[in-house]
């Protein structure tokens, strides 16, 4: 690995600068007065806000955008696996150069180091650890993959001894990170274009404990100490009791830490209520791409809208499934997560950093979960699907929900308009 001394770094570039992760450097950068510019393939709401700060960014993607004295470049670690002649330019160009885990173990070395790992539910504990940390003074740093909605942003820069960060295990990126205090929310099958097995997953998740000085994993005994929350759902009971732990290894008042996460608001995209049609529909907004998200999220509008009784809410889902290879490993546990939804529209998949896989498609996960008789249909665009829910009378008796990690979201932004 290259040596890098951040205090002579000036000038740097992100390739990739849109991932809800690397903006958050890019944002730290900049905010360390530090000369930043970037580069992605497409805008969304991140690069918006990092223009609005300053930052130069170039919709695009080639070494040719990266200027002749840039100090330091970091990129996406997508970047060697869908452009490889790209990542072999700047490996050669004599620019030092840094992935995004590389920069985030660089950025979090000097610090108190808090990192959240786990298959689900990392992003909530985070952002709710953070809340109970800033709610008690202690001024932390946070890195998280979401936005937090109190600021707006997914970086909270701080001056105390703190950093919490979001510590992801694709590609094995968490062990860039040696915390001093290591939360493991649980672990599952999942990121299976990498990893062989579950064995696999477990093995590099004992690698990151093996590295942090301490480490949360059993938080059961503080469920029964978790308030009344304002998110629904038992997994985000288990988020704030993992999040209870942590305050209490940090010996954090109980009761000013309960207080922090009755008041959590939740997340950007996860779980997040976008707002209401004119004709009463209520429309949301959910990261959730894996069955056992899926799950937790329909069982936690379940809990706000029960089904059966009068006013009761017909949910219908917009799912993009996110990755070939996620939907073909996990493709029976995805027809059977449905339960408990009235009607299911189907996307095309969203294949990110993936050539084609023909042998999956949306078409066969709607046949496979009509089978298991729930209630879908798949579109072979995002226009056709538009068109259609256009045709379909919404009122005050429905919930419609876009979810997945991909572009779901943008579908409501066509069908609605909201008050």
């Amino acid at each position: 690995m290259q040596n890098l001394d951040l205090s002579k770094i000036k000038k740097v570039f992100f390739v990739g600068i849109g991932g809800i992760g690397i903006s958050a450097i890019a944002r730290m950068m900049f905010l360390e007065g530090k000369e930043v510019s970037g580069s992605d393939m497409a805008e969304n709401e991140l690069t918006h806000e990092l223009r609005d700060l300053g930052l130069h960014i170039t919709i695009d993607q080639s070494f040719e955008l990266i200027p002749k004295d840039t100090d330091l470049i970091v990129y996406t670690i997508a970047i060697p696996h869908y452009d490889v002649n790209l990542f072999n330019q700047i490996k050669d160009s004599g620019i030092l150069y840094k992935s995004y885990p590389e920069m985030l173990g660089i950025v979090t070395a000097d610090k108190y180091t808090i990192a959240v790992a786990g298959t689900h539910g990392k992003t909530t504990t985070t952002a709710m650890i953070a809340k109970i940390l800033i709610d008690a003074g202690l001024d932390p740093t946070v890195v998280v993959g979401s936005l937090l909605k109190d600021y707006k942003s997914n970086l909270v820069v701080g001056l105390g001894k703190y950093f919490v960060v979001e510590a992801c295990e694709y590609k094995r990126s968490f062990l860039n990170i040696k915390p001093k205090l290591a939360v493991i929310t649980n672990i599952e099958e999942d990121h299976l274009d990498y990893y062989k097995d579950l064995d696999d997953i477990k093995n590099a998740f004992n690698q990151f404990t093996s590295q942090s000085e301490n480490v949360i994993s059993d938080y059961s005994k503080y469920l029964e100490k978790v308030p009344k929350l304002s998110v629904p759902g038992v997994h985000n009971r288990k988020n704030a009791a993992a999040a209870l732990a942590v305050s209490d290894f940090l010996k954090i008042d109980l009761g000013l830490a309960q207080k922090s996460l009755s008041e959590f608001s939740g997340t950007w995209r996860r779980l997040e209520k976008r707002g209401q049609t004119k004709d009463g529909t209520i429309v949301y907004d959910d990261y959730a791409h894996h069955p056992t998200e899926i799950m937790a999220s329909i069982e936690a509008l379940r809990e706000i809208y029960p089904q059966g009784g009068d006013g009761a809410k017909r949910i219908t889902i917009v799912f993009q499934p996110h990755l070939y290879s996620r939907t073909k490993a996990l493709f029976n546990d995805f027809a059977k997560s449905f339960k408990g939804v009235d009607d299911i529209i189907l996307l095309p998949i969203y294949f990110a950093r993936e050539e084609k896989d023909e042998s999956v498609s949306s078409g066969k996960l709607v046949e496979a979960i009509c089978k298991d008789g729930d209630k879908a249909i798949a579109f072979t665009d995002f226009e056709l699907a538009e068109n259609y829910l256009k045709s379909v009378s919404f009122g005050k008796n429905d919930v419609f929900v876009t979810m997945g990690a991909g572009e779901a979201y943008k579908v409501a932004d066509q069908v609605f308009k909201f008050v």
